[in-house]
């Protein structure tokens, strides 16, 4: 009975938060560096994977349901430079509280915007100032009474300031992970940022960047190589808009703009990835997300947007991850971490 009510009141939060939150995307809402991809293995494999349930700690700072006894005391710290002078970084540990598996997961990240010079609306100097926000988790899972099913959730704490303004944020992350063991298949739906803005920065309360992401990945039985499929944003639809650079005008100066079609749609929802060597002390990724390619590929230009690629070694106690992750001509990121066995 207990089971039934919890699942009962889990499931009208979020359909309250997802009615609040509906068709948020990039632009739309507050927090965004709430989304950026937490680790170099997670960029490599599209930026946004939900499937990953092994000792990598990292995950469960994405997908809370993702924590598990193999991450008991583990420590990741990661870190890139984004774009320009913008700077982010992460670090996660988890604890295995008892013998019967029971885990608890803590996870940091920021991201500093760098300096500015400031100026009033006459164009006087005023003062330099700059910009950071980070955010404090503490995640848990649990596997579910009678059903192969994993629960987990992370609380998160927020903070932000740009200049004079901060604002502070409360969130939470709640996801579901089951595992097929006998045909080797994992899969994953996560529900990330419910939440709110406790202090706004200017008396106006913005939304969080509410997401929903859905995984599915399974391990190949005669080749060393796991695949991943992610749909993200599965609150948004339609997610396309129209590329204002794309309008056709005819000889009589009628203008036909970009007509997005639905197999597009689905496409800018998914994210697709590869892994070789799985379990190997050597791990190389391959990732593609339609969306960032669309989004920022230069017409009559190739620049190869939305692709990345990494790999991992471990040596004894200390695994190195990397991963260089294609953008725009203008700029793209490569993303270092490494991970500390401390038993």
């Amino acid at each position: 009975m207990r089971f039934k009510k919890t699942l009962v009141l889990i499931f009208f939060s979020i359909i309250l938060d997802y009615s609040l939150s509906y068709s948020q995307i990039a632009g739309e809402s507050t927090y965004q560096f709430l989304n950026i991809p937490s680790s170099p293995r997670h960029l490599a494999l599209g930026g946004k994977n939900v499937t990953i349930q092994d000792d990598d700690v990292i995950s469960g700072l994405f997908n809370p349901s993702s924590i598990n006894q193999e991450m008991d005391n583990m420590l990741s710290v990661n870190y890139f430079t984004y774009f320009s002078d913008i700077s982010y970084g992460s670090l996660a540990y988890a604890y295995r509280l008892d013998n019967r598996g029971n885990t608890i997961h803590f996870g940091f990240s920021y991201i500093n915007y760098g300096d500015f010079v400031g100026y009033d609306e006459f164009g006087n100097y005023t003062s330099d100032f700059s910009g950071n926000e980070s955010v404090f988790s503490m995640g848990y899972a649990k596997k579910l009474n009678n059903i192969p099913i994993i629960f987990g959730s992370n609380l998160k704490f927020i903070t932000s300031t740009f200049e004079q303004y901060n604002s502070y944020g409360i969130a939470a992350d709640i996801g579901f992970f089951y595992n097929d063991y006998v045909n080797d298949i994992k899969a994953s739906l996560v529900f990330r940022n419910i939440g709110s803005q406790i202090k706004p920065y200017n008396e106006v309360n913005e939304k969080l960047p509410f997401e929903i992401n859905l995984g599915v990945s399974q391990k190949l039985e005669n080749a060393p190589i796991t695949w991943h499929i992610t749909l993200e944003n599965l609150q948004k639809w339609p997610i396309g808009l129209a590329n204002p650079s794309r309008i056709i005008t005819d000889l009589d100066g009628n203008t036909t703009e970009e007509k997005i079609s639905f197999f597009n749609e689905i496409l800018r929802h998914t994210i697709i990835g590869v892994e070789l060597f799985p379990e190997s002390f050597f791990k190389m990724q391959l990732g593609y997300s339609f969306r960032r390619s669309e989004e920022l590929r230069i017409l009559e230009q190739r620049n190869f947007s939305g692709i990345s690629f990494g790999f991992g070694m471990k040596f004894n106690k200390l695994r190195f991850n990397y991963c260089h992750s294609r953008y725009s001509s203008a700029s793209n990121v490569n993303f270092l971490g490494i991970q500390l066995d401390l038993d």
